[in-house]
């Protein structure tokens, strides 16, 4: 299955699949939800990126933890989502949250998951207020953990390099200037930054799979895919770079998902700042 779905393919199959509205604003926690009851694509339901996406924070694990997997799961199940369901996650921000979903069922080992490409503003079809009546369902979590590791693998990668890892918030924070989100500025040594913006075209859309394989293979370099760890700010955005991969048909990186937020939590973890 493509990772990518484009509007008019969903609403050729829009009886067939699963639709999960995941539309979120890191400065408006609540404007995902109202936009959702404002108008959604017919059938959608909603999971916020903070209560449904995430686990709980401890201060030290970062601004977005992964969410338990066994309480994403049922959460999951109660919305009607089984082993067989083919779900689509959607949002009006170029992917960067529905990547987040389509990451998470991938580590929760389910497959059938695709992102409507260019969200809410490539769709024509009509938009509902109604809110669809869920028919719980089965969901078995087979869990993946190779698909991630933690803090302690990407600092011991400090020491001894084994992979590249690639942050993908935008340059001017990954240099160490302008940071908005996160107490403590720069970025983690040894690592190169691909803004995950940099996937998209002008209109929203992802690129091109052949646009993305260049751009990404001229990054790295000569280094393979499975050789990279992928992190952002918080764990979210770095599926976007995961999902440009995909597409791009280089598959085999992880997620590093307590990302900046986590690693510049401890004082002792070196930081890199390029200040003028």
């Amino acid at each position: 299955m493509t990772p990518l779905i484009s509007a008019s393919q969903l609403q050729e199959q829009l009886a067939d699949v699963l639709l999960i509205d995941c539309r979120h604003d890191l400065a408006n926690p609540q404007a995902g939800r109202l936009a959702y009851a404002e108008g959604h694509l017919p059938g959608a339901y909603f999971l916020h990126l903070d209560d449904d996406l995430s686990g709980l924070k401890t201060g030290t694990n970062g601004r977005h933890p992964l969410p338990d997997p066994q309480v994403l799961a049922d959460k999951l199940a109660s919305l009607g989502v089984s082993r067989s369901s083919r779900v689509v996650a959607y949002d009006a921000q170029g992917g960067m949250y529905a990547a987040r979903l389509w990451w998470l069922l991938r580590w929760l080992g389910h497959e059938q998951a695709q992102v409507l490409d260019g969200g809410m503003a490539a769709w024509q079809g009509e938009r509902v207020k109604d809110l669809p009546k869920p028919v719980a369902a089965e969901f078995i979590a087979e869990l993946r953990p190779e698909l991630m590791l933690g803090v302690k693998e990407v600092l011991e990668n400090i020491q001894v390099p084994v992979f590249i890892v690639v942050d993908a918030r935008s340059p001017s924070r990954f240099m160490g200037e302008g940071e908005t989100l996160d107490p403590v500025a720069g970025h983690i040594p040894g690592a190169i930054n691909r803004f995950f913006q940099n996937n998209l075209q002008q209109d929203g859309r992802f690129k091109s799979a052949e646009v993305l394989k260049t751009e990404w293979q001229s990054l790295l370099a000569g280094v393979d895919a499975n050789h990279t760890v992928q992190q952002c700010g918080s764990g979210v955005t770095a599926c976007h770079n995961l999902l440009a991969l995909e597409v791009a048909g280089l598959s085999g990186a992880k997620l590093y998902a307590g990302s900046w937020s986590e690693w510049c939590a401890d004082a002792a973890r070196p930081v890199v700042r390029y200040l003028g």
